[in-house]
């Protein structure tokens, strides 16, 4: 059974931005993806992504409701102790915000092998998990 790749909360902002329509429909593309099961992500980019819409971008509330009830059936990974103490060792090891450590920490509990990331460095690997920017 192949384990799905990890999808970072870029990924789905610009899959609502409508001031990039390239990267847009790349990242539509990937939300899809993730709804069918070939991605998953963690709470905490799905909480990047409300807060984002809410805060930068300035979507109602209850737009951003409707759109968290249609990614509802993305596998999302819930975040424990062990994890925020793997993001701390990902911001020992690698120099990490200790956020992208917790993205890390999150693929790397779900045995994923790859981070779809425009903020991670693309190419590097996180405890052996290779990041790749969707957009380029």
């Amino acid at each position: 059974m192949n384990v799905p790749d990890f999808l970072d909360s870029n990924v789905f902002v610009y899959a609502y931005d409508v001031s990039s329509p390239r990267k847009q429909g790349i990242a539509q593309d990937f939300i899809v993806r993730a709804i069918s099961g070939e991605f998953i992500a963690s709470i905490q980019v799905l909480a990047e992504f409300a807060a984002t819409l809410l805060h930068k971008v300035s979507v109602k509330p209850e737009n951003v409701k409707a759109l968290l009830d249609t990614l509802a059936p993305i596998k999302f990974i819930l975040p424990d102790a062990g994890i925020v103490r793997r993001a701390v060792e990902a911001h020992e090891t690698y120099g990490l915000h200790f956020y992208d450590g917790m993205i890390v920490a999150a693929a790397e509990r779900s045995g994923c092998e790859r981070i779809w990331s425009e903020d991670l460095n693309a190419g590097q690997e996180y405890f052996g998990i290779a990041v790749a920017n969707p957009f380029k």
